[in-house]
């Protein structure tokens, strides 16, 4: 059996050479101090440290737990390991001489069961089954932080909990004729109306969720099933509900903000019977889940949890797939019990930063919908709208077993009809099959002459194809930053339509890359693509900020109104100074210019916001970003860049959520061939997790 001398020292040969964090290695020391300390409790052995140190690796790598079993079946899965397989350190290359080399997990669990790691795992200070006190929780074949137990706990708990109560009082017949308002009659051949199901079935029960890909309407669905809870709540009450809006992320907040502003007029209030200050209780407004809760900064406390629960009857999260386990713990804990909570969201894409992949767990079943006949039935008086027999629970899915249905599924809906994609669109059908993970289907998909889709595979990271490709992605929004604005701007009305126009020309291209460092990570292509622009004289990068330059701002800055995630660009603004040097005088006169950079306005009646760069200390260059920072986001065309050798990081998840983005074209670059793009396919997010497990059972 490994020691715990053998163990630590394996632990510290990880760290230094960045298989783990030093926060993980701290841990098991920790753990070993303490357990030294009092030796009346018995003695640790090496793998109980062992799974410490890997248990909390696994939370900075998106895992609420240590999966045990999945562990000894791939052990280079609970480690960072190099990109390229680790293959230069596993022990079939060590050498005897080579005693620099930490021992590789393949190794280390060489000959160990399942049974004998579990035996291992005793320690009445360090490990239990969450009844009494200890810093890790051993269940099932899973090992947590105990912080991490408990959020997942709460999280199954407190759905299950709303999923158990009777569902909200929805008479028949004002919803009936409350759905027809809203939803008028369509062709009598037209598809199932999946969105006016989403909304029936939202309306009647305390827990929901709204899933779909990109164009499928999740945002025109919300606001005409907040339209049908607030017309039902009056006509059945009198009473209007407290609704709040809400997402994960500042951008995902304002991006959400700004959809339902431009389509809120469309909704038909006066045929709903409502006044003026009744449609004004459906919120146009769109705040931050930390903001909701009211997050200290000091700690993880909440202003709203369950002794001062938040003033809401109705709470919508957008973007649910970013929330991960622990804010989804806080949610529930702070939402009364009786109010509604509606997760809206693509399960398809990648999941939050943070550990947990709470919306994918949850939707997991969602495709085969396992509708019971009380449920058909229901929608059918209710919406007119008859359940095809490929979503009843009677229908047996190929290779599973289970046909049973559970409270959760009469909950969920997934919007299946794509209004950005048609049914030939090229990039819609390359989603579907890497979603599908369908390789020969996206091998088709990709065609040098096609379109929509094309793919380049470049020699190196200075290929002069790459370099002629991403040039002339950004020569337009360039050439509109170059003309002479002079010419026309007047007033700052006309400079703010410029602008505007700048950012409309920027947003129809952008590189998108899975990594952050590297030579085809964000760092890397940002400052080869600066160059490159330079050398075709379309920027003078000579200085920090010059003009054209595109940045996103990297933390929330609420005092400006700007939020992590937010692109601005860098322009030329004709002034006369200011006391305060705070606005922007325009002289068109004037031969001098002094920069700002200009973002997209929120304001119904401002185009642009203008913010000194001096102001602007939390931002970075952005002519290519990760995929993850493009969530919420739509480009025309999308460069997606992958790394020339398999990485763990690039998953399906980010093939899709990075194809999605682009509304007509998308080039792959692909410096590893098109090998690069199958290996990838075959790499799922499969976060560790007993989440499902609490929930299905």
């Amino acid at each position: 059996m490994l020691s715990t001398e053998n163990a630590l020292s394996i632990i510290d040969g990880w760290r230094q050479a960045e298989w783990l964090r030093p926060i993980d290695a701290s841990l098991a020391r920790f753990l070993h101090r303490e357990t030294s300390v009092n030796t009346a409790t018995g003695n640790t052995t090496g793998y109980l440290l062992i799974a410490a140190a890997l248990a909390s690796h696994q939370l900075g790598r998106g895992h609420g737990c240590l999966d045990l079993r999945a562990t000894l079946s791939d052990p280079t899965s609970a480690l960072s390991l190099p990109p390229q397989d680790a293959s230069h350190n596993s022990p079939d290359n060590q050498t005897e001489t080579d005693t620099t080399e930490p021992v590789h997990p393949s190794s280390l669990f060489d000959g160990l069961d399942l049974a004998q790691w579990r035996a291992a795992l005793s320690h009445p200070m360090l490990i239990g089954d969450g009844e009494s006190l200890t810093p890790l929780i051993l269940e099932s074949d899973r090992v947590y932080l105990r912080r991490y137990w408990g959020f997942e706990q709460a999280v199954a708990n407190g759905i299950r909990m709303r999923l158990a109560q009777p569902p909200v009082g929805l008479p028949i017949d004002i919803a009936r004729n409350t759905l027809a308002v809203l939803f008028p009659e369509r062709p009598p051949k037209a598809s199932i109306h999946w969105q006016k199901i989403a909304c029936a079935l939202a309306a009647r029960s305390r827990f929901s969720i709204i899933t779909g890909g990109p164009g499928t309407g999740k945002t025109t669905t919300v606001l005409r099933m907040l339209a049908l809870l607030q017309a039902v709540s009056l006509q059945q009450t009198g009473e209007i509900l407290r609704i709040r809006l809400a997402a994960p992320t500042g951008k995902a907040a304002a991006r959400l903000n700004e959809s339902i502003l431009s389509r809120i007029d469309e909704l038909p209030l006066e045929a709903l019977g409502l006044s003026t200050e009744q449609a004004d209780a459906i919120p146009r407004s769109v705040s931050t889940l930390h903001r909701l809760l009211g997050r200290r900064l000091a700690g993880r406390q909440n202003h709203h949890h369950a002794g001062r629960p938040l003033p809401a009857d109705v709470l919508v999260i957008d973007e649910a797939s970013m929330v991960d386990l622990e804010m989804m713990a806080a949610v529930l804990d702070a939402l009364p019990a009786n109010a509604q909570l509606i997760l809206l969201g693509d399960k398809d894409q990648l999941a939050s930063v943070e550990a947990g992949a709470v919306l994918g767990e949850l939707c997991q079943r969602a495709e085969c919908g396992y509708y019971n006949a009380d449920t058909a039935r229901w929608l059918a008086e209710v919406t007119g709208e008859n359940l095809p027999p490929e979503v009843m629970d009677t229908h047996k899915p190929a290779g599973s077993d289970i046909t049973q249905s559970f409270a959760l599924d009469q909950s969920i809906t997934v919007l299946r009809e794509s209004h950005r994609f048609s049914e030939d669109s090229p990039i819609g059908q390359l989603a579907t099959a890497i979603k599908n993970g369908e390789a020969p289907a996206i091998s088709s998909s990709i065609d040098l002459k096609n379109v929509g889709v094309h793919k380049l595979i470049p020699e190196g990271p200075t290929d002069s194809d790459l370099k002629k490709e991403i040039v002339a992605g950004y020569t337009h929004y360039l050439s509109i930053v170059r003309s002479d604005h002079s010419v026309y701007v007047s007033d700052l009305d006309s400079l703010d339509r410029w602008a505007g126009d700048v950012l409309t020309a920027h947003r129809e291209f952008q590189v998108l890359t899975a990594l952050r460092n590297g030579p085809w990570g964000v760092a890397g292509l940002n400052e080869r693509i600066a160059q490159w622009l330079s050398q075709a004289g379309l920027i003078n990068g000579s200085s920090a900020w010059y003009v054209g330059r595109p940045v996103m701002v990297t933390r929330n800055n609420y005092a400006l109104g700007l939020m992590n995630g937010d692109v601005g660009i860098a322009l030329p603004v004709p002034y006369q100074p200011t006391n305060d040097n705070a606005g922007v005088i325009v002289d068109r006169h004037n031969q001098q210019s002094k920069i700002r950079v200009a973002f997209p306005s929120s304001d119904a009646e401002r185009r642009v916001r203008w913010v000194s760069p001096l102001r602007l200390a939390d931002a970075q260059t952005v002519y290519a970003m990760t995929v993850h920072k493009s969530q919420g986001s739509e480009f025309t065309h999308v460069a997606l860049t992958l790394p020339p050798s398999r990485n763990p990081l690039v998953t399906r998840e980010l093939l899709y959520t990075g194809i999605t983005r682009a509304r007509e074209q998308v080039t792959l670059i692909l410096p590893g061939g098109m090998h690069s793009l199958t290996t990838a396919l075959g790499q799922c997010v499969q976060r560790a997790s007993g989440l499902s497990e609490r929930i299905w059972q």
